[in-house]
Formats: C-alpha cells, structure tokens, sequence
C-alpha cells in the first residue's frame, strides 16, 4: 500500500475531511489533495507530524500497509511483552526465593559460607537478567517508537479478567502465607532450625506472590499502546523527569545492592536482610508516582 493509500486510510478512520486535516498540520487542502492522489509527497517535518498524529510509524506509512498494521503484530511487540514481563517477574521473585532456598539448604546442614556464596550468585542472576532485560526493552523503543494498537477489545477484556485473579491471587497467598506462619509458629515446638524453616518457607510463597504482581503488571502496561507511543515522544518536561526518577531509582538499587551485601558480610545477614530490597522497590514506587511525568494530564 503506497503512502497515498495510507494516508486516505487513516484520515477516513478517524473521521476526518481534507480540510480537517489540513487545518490540523497547517497546511493547505489542496496540498492533502495532492498527497492522497500521489502528486506530491509532504515534506519531512509533516510526515513526522501525521505519524505522531495517527501513532503510526514512519516506515509503515511511507511503504507498508497501516490498515494491515492495525491487526497485525508487525514488531512482534506482543511476543517481545511477554517474554520480558516472564524474566522480570522471575528474577525478582527469585531474589527472594533464593533467600528461603538458601535458608532451608543451611537448616540441611550447608555451611554458611557455601548458602552466602549461593545467595550472591542467585542474586547476581537475578540482577543480571534485570538489566539485560530492561537495556534490551530500551532498544525496542528506540526501534519501534510509535506502534498502532492491534489488540482488540476482547482481548483486552479477558487480559482485565485475568489481571483481577493474578492480583486477587497474589494478595490471597501472603494472607495466607501470614496466617500459615503464626500458627506454625503457634503450634509447633520453638528452635532456631524450626524458625529458619518457617521463614523460609514464608519466603518461597512471599516470592510466588510478588512474581504474581510484577507479571500481571507489566501485562497489564502491554496492552496500553497509547501510552507506549507517548513516552517514546514525551515533551522535553517529561523527557527531564523520566531522566530523574531513572537516575534516583538506579541509585537507590544500587545503593541497596551494597548494603545488602555489606550487612551480609559485616553482621551476617544474609538471610534476613533481604528487606531493604522491599524498601527500596516500594521507594522508587513513591519517586514514580510524585515525579510522574505525565500525572497532570492523566
């Protein structure tokens, strides 16, 4: 579909006349005439203004089909989604997984040395596919910056469907984690290797609950295609705030990574120190929502 076809498409989609559009890219109606009867093609700067008008991208409209784009997953943008929303929820569930597997192999008779060392390197994977996973989610925006919404409405209501059961799901299990742990600990004999195998088994559903939230989140994040293209384009306000909380959120990581490790080999906390973790996940969410860069508009 030639760019003429294209842009015929998407003017009749969004119910706009020649002289509608023309008006909102200053231009003359003659000139969208012309565009449309491939007499003439819009400068540079006005193509960019109709891809950020209609969210499609420029090599679409100037070669490929949009009206195919529209039911077609040309990126591979869902596949992508999933695979980075299964290796985020994964590896941060696993840090605190690793915590309570750690804790129930030293209860087993592993020596603290070997369950400290195999704590790093779980959490050293674990960082390790974060980072890989969110740099490689920076290259497909800057691949990809705008993208039409090819998911249907029904699709997007069954994903709400099963968004309530992830969340529902995940806040059921720590309830239930909780009430397991004070009756354990209620009817059970008390010692340390009683108490190290409650924590850790507390552990293990605390990680299962929390891979629940972070998966169901960033589904739920996929599906908002409009959003996606607006911080790909953000205004040079936004782009200076998203810039910050970037910057105070791989601060506080960073800084929780080294007090993890040093509480760990200065008071050997390895086991029970995994909450600043907690701490500073739920800081970085405080820093996203008061240096939200679009929270006037929403």
């Amino acid at each position: 579909m030639a760019f003429s076809d294209n842009l015929q498409f998407l003017r009749s989609r969004h119910g706009q006349t020649q002289e509608s559009l023309a008006e909102a890219l200053e231009v003359s109606r003659q000139s969208v005439s012309k565009w449309e009867s491939a007499q003439s093609y819009p400068e540079m700067d006005t193509l960019l203004r109709i891809c950020e008008l209609y969210q499609v991208d420029l090599d679409t409209l100037m070669r490929g089909s949009v009206e195919d784009s529209l039911v077609e997953d040309t990126a591979r943008y869902d596949q992508f989604m999933n695979r980075f929303s299964k290796r985020m929820a994964f590896a941060v569930g696993g840090i605190i997984a690793g915590v309570g597997l750690c804790g129930l192999l030293e209860v087993k008779g592993l020596s603290e040395y070997m369950t400290g060392a195999l704590l790093l390197l779980i959490i050293a994977v674990c960082v390790v596919v974060i980072v890989a996973s969110n740099l490689q989610r920076e290259n497909f925006r800057k691949q990809y910056p705008v993208l039409t919404d090819f998911y249907t409405e029904e699709q997007k209501q069954t994903f709400r469907q099963k968004f309530v059961w992830f969340i529902s799901g995940g806040v059921g299990a720590l309830l239930f984690d909780v009430a397991l742990l004070l009756v354990l600990f209620a009817k059970s004999p008390q010692g340390e290797s009683f108490e190290s195998r409650a924590i850790s088994l507390f552990l293990l559903i605390v990680a299962g609950a929390v891979t629940a939230f972070v998966y169901a989140g960033i589904q739920e994040e996929k599906y908002k295609i409009d959003e996606y293209n607006r911080d790909n384009n953000p205004t040079p306000e936004a782009k200076k705030r998203i810039g910050l909380i970037n910057t105070i959120c791989g601060a506080l990581m960073v800084s929780t990574t080294a007090l993890y490790v040093g509480l760990g080999l200065a008071l050997d906390l390895w086991r029970t120190a995994w909450w600043v973790f907690a701490v500073a996940g739920i800081l970085c969410a405080v820093v996203h929502i008061v240096l939200a860069p679009y929270r006037d508009e929403d």
